[in-house]
């Protein structure tokens, strides 16, 4: 892809009347070429993110029909085969002959790269995907597609498998209705998962709701292998939107403040801006503010970030000076000041958005700061004239946000007089690397002496510097600038990195390109792990967005045999490890068909059995109390029922929703008209206030492959069976399925001495080096921030003083817990 100006076959237009969508609205600007053989070049990559990218593209073409006017309704479904499948009620595809190409609309569409009416201006006014690569290249990286157009009375079909028609666009029938539905699935030959995320997909498609809920846009999501529905509507948009972010935070204003306007472009008299905002500010130290152009979230703000600034800034200036709340002779605010606490949506509707870069994620269009700035300082100027005790309210928090900022540059001033942030001073605490060239080096920040002692005997000095922190650094959540600043364990971590911080904070100055979190793989090392991504979070988000902050993975377990040894860093691998030693000195033996399992054939067995065993804990609600072995035995060969019901002595296993609805209204028959109805933590009521309990299983597609190839190796998955476990030690028979595998990592167990370690403080400089901090054997994960709403949101309710949010989060999680450790 590129934003250079494309080869274009477009013809000149002919004439039609304006938003008409015609075979003549398509443009081609080039064809479909090896999208296959380097599809992250078109979606970015091949793994999780590209495969939502797929759903995105089709998603944002149904989007664009509601922007333009023409549609008001889309659904999208995960279906069952791992299929997804996206309807609207638009205009449908257009479905004549091209005029240039010679082919169906549709068919261009969907075979042409960058095919589409959004490069055509009688057709679009303003489109969220003119940069994307288009509906054609989900059709070459899909197994297969379909289309059905509901169109002119007629419903107009095709189908294609990876990217090649296989049939011609024929009417399959009539209509009533207009619209496009597209159900594809993802090729599993070029992507690593075709399982779509349903938090990801629930996350994107709330956003996108919220952006177009003035516009009367209803969004339905269903997930047909959980049963799992939600629908997406908010007439009043952004406002909700607002509301969601700061809903466990501390409003200053009740009512969400917004105005939206459309004005004409500088550039362009026939093209025009709709810029639309929400604001709401909180008794929060942080500035929360999202921008989105067409729908899109532009990530890297822009022009138009830059024009809310401004606006924003002069508006609550000159309401200050006017009514004389700053002092005639004193300092007043920067737009720092008055951002503190603002929580901000804004969405801006472009005609010929030009972003930087293929990410989109930073507009350029240099007459949009003009244009924002313009709209912002006017409306919320009025807003302020005729809301007094708001506008009072939000310029005092300013005051006292600059208030703090001058304590915090005061104390900046003294703490460098002690060399604690000067550049010529660094920490005596930290023990530097010998490189000056900070694409090599790295520094890991560690928990107390115990562990900084031997990080700093075990490192390569060369590259890597160490940095003890002692205890547990501040909650910086619940702490303005200057009383971070006052925290001696914060003044030595931004010492060390050299970058400042605050309105001083320059990324170009940071000293290592690596900064590593490696705490204790207990209680207290989560707590300062989370303290610390508080504090970068919040302070140094830069830091996280350019890939620099990394999270050490210390061992969980040594492993030894005589003077051989392994570090072994999560559970499952120990359990590979044990099936790997085990099944050479065990056979597993059926008493009913008399088959066994013995060497390979036990070392499939075994791992089936774990990801039988690991899937079940997804498929079956912690708080349903439900044994696995009784899903087990309603197992038909092909899958496993959805749903469940309990009422007292009485219990059921359904396959629909209908069929658990209609047992509920049996039992409510019995125990009474209005017994109340168990459904989960989320559903508004108590467990034991309620006569019947109910729930739906979330049987994966990976669980019932699991189960498959259990039985295709002989083993009985339904009613349990008997089995013989034969061992060094003996024979042990086993009566349960998962009891098989437990027996196998048990007889392996014997021959191990397995260290399990609690602290980094546990081992010496060598193990410490040779398993956490060397380069070819330890295991890092680069913290990323791919959700910046949800990210926020998590911080605010489990760091803030909201006490409430917090115990209902850990109530909704606490069974999710595998592996607490206290």
């Amino acid at each position: 892809m590129t934003d250079a100006a494309p080869n274009t076959k477009n013809p000149s237009p002919s004439p039609k009347k304006r938003g008409e969508y015609s075979a003549e609205s398509i443009t081609v600007l080039e064809g479909l070429e090896a999208v296959r053989v380097r599809p992250a070049m078109y979606i970015g990559d091949t793994d999780v993110r590209g495969l939502h990218h797929l759903i995105w593209e089709v998603v944002d073409n149904s989007v664009d029909e509601a922007l333009a006017g023409h549609a008001s309704h889309v659904r999208v479904v995960l279906c069952e085969g791992g299929s997804i499948r996206v309807e609207d009620d638009g205009r449908g595809i257009p479905v004549g002959i091209h005029p240039e190409e010679g082919v169906s609309a549709v068919e261009l569409v969907l075979t042409k790269l960058h095919a589409g009416g959004k490069f055509d201006d009688e057709s679009y006014k303003v489109s969220g995907g003119l940069h994307g690569v288009g509906v054609s290249c989900v059709n070459a990286l899909s197994e297969w597609l379909e289309v059905d157009v509901h169109k002119d009375g007629e419903i107009h079909s095709m189908h294609f498998d990876r990217g090649v028609k296989r049939s011609s666009l024929e009417v399959t029938g009539k209509t009533e209705i207009t619209g496009t539905v597209i159900c594809f699935k993802a090729d599993a030959e070029i992507f690593t998962t075709t399982t779509a995320d349903w938090e990801i997909v629930v996350k994107r498609l709330r956003e996108t709701a919220y952006l177009m809920g003035t516009r009367g846009l209803r969004i339905e999501l269903q997930d047909e292998r959980t049963g799992k529905e939600e629908v997406f509507e908010y007439p009043d948009g952004l406002r909700t939107f607002v509301s969601h972010i700061n809903q466990n935070k501390n409003p200053l204003h009740g009512d969400v403040i917004h105005f939206s306007k459309t004005v004409p472009s500088t550039d362009d008299p026939n093209a025009e801006y709709e810029v639309e905002l929400a604001l709401q500010y909180t008794d929060a130290y942080q500035e929360t503010v999202y921008t989105f152009v067409n729908n899109i979230n532009t990530h890297g703000g822009g022009t138009h970030m830059a024009g809310l600034r401004a606006g924003l800034t002069r508006s609550l200036n000159t309401y200050a000076k006017k009514e004389k709340l700053i002092k005639e002779n004193g300092q007043a605010p920067s737009g720092d000041d008055f951002r503190e606490g603002l929580t901000a949506i804004l969405s801006l509707k472009v005609p010929d958005p030009q972003f930087e870069g293929q990410t989109k994620d930073k507009l350029g269009n240099r007459e949009a700061q003009g244009l924002v700035e313009s709209v912002v300082a006017e409306q919320l100027g009025i807003y302020l004239e005729e809301n007094a005790a708001v506008a009072k309210t939000v310029i005092r928090k300013a005051i006292s946000a600059k208030e703090a900022r001058e304590a915090a540059r005061r104390a900046r001033e003294l703490v460098r007089r002690k060399s604690a942030l000067a550049g010529g001073g660094l920490p005596g605490k930290l023990a530097d690397c010998q490189s000056k060239e900070r694409d090599q080096t790295e520094i890991f920040i560690v928990e107390g002496d115990s562990a900084g002692g031997p990080a700093k005997m075990g490192r390569d000095r060369r590259y890597q510097a160490i940095l003890p922190i002692k205890g547990k650094i501040l909650n910086v959540e619940r702490a303005r600038l200057d009383k971070m600043l006052s925290h001696q364990e914060i003044q030595l971590i931004i010492q060390a990195l050299g970058c400042g911080i605050a309105e001083e904070f320059n990324l170009e100055k940071l000293r290592y390109n690596k900064v590593v979190i490696m705490t204790d793989a207990d209680v207290d090392g989560s707590h300062i792990r989370t303290l610390l991504l508080t504090f970068f979070f919040r302070h140094m988000v830069e830091v996280i967005e350019a890939g620099h902050l990394y999270i050490a993975q210390p061992p969980l377990y040594k492993l030894s045999v005589g003077k051989k040894y392994e570090y072994v860093t999560d559970d499952p691998t120990l359990r590979e490890l044990l099936i790997e030693r085990g099944v050479s000195a065990v056979t597993i033996r059926d008493e009913v068909t008399e088959k066994e399992w013995t060497g390979a054939s036990l070392r499939e067995l075994c791992r089936s059995l774990a990801e039988v065993e690991a899937r079940a804990v997804e498929a079956i609600p912690r708080w349903a109390q439900i044994p696995f072995d009784d899903l087990l035995d309603r197992w038909d060969g092909a899958g496993l029922p959805g749903f469940w019901g309990r009422a007292g002595e009485q219990e059921g296993f359904f396959d629909s929703r209908e069929e658990l609805d209609n047992w509920v209204e049996l039992q409510r028959a019995t125990v009474g008209e209005d017994a109340a109805v168990y459904s989960g933590p989320d559903c508004g009521i108590r467990a034991d206030d309620a006569a019947i309990a109910c729930g739906h299983f979330a049987p994966t597609e990976d669980l019932v492959k699991a189960l498959l190839a259990l039985e295709e190796m002989g083993m009985q998955v339904r009613g349990g069976g008997r089995w013989t476990a034969r061992t060094a030690k003996g024979e042990e028979t086993c009566q349960k399925l998962l009891e098989l595998g437990r027996v196998v990592q048990k007889s392996a167990e014997s021959g191990f001495d397995i260290q399990r370690y609690k602290g980094l403080g546990e081992m010496n400089h060598d193990q410490l080096w040779e398993s956490t901090m060397d380069p070819e054997t330890r295991k890092f994960y680069r913290v990323e921030l791919e959700d910046a709403i949800a990210a926020d949101a998590i911080f605010t309710i489990l760091m803030s003083d909201g006490v409430e949010a917090r115990r209902d989060y850990i109530e909704r999680h606490a069974l999710e817990v595998t592996n607490l450790d206290v």
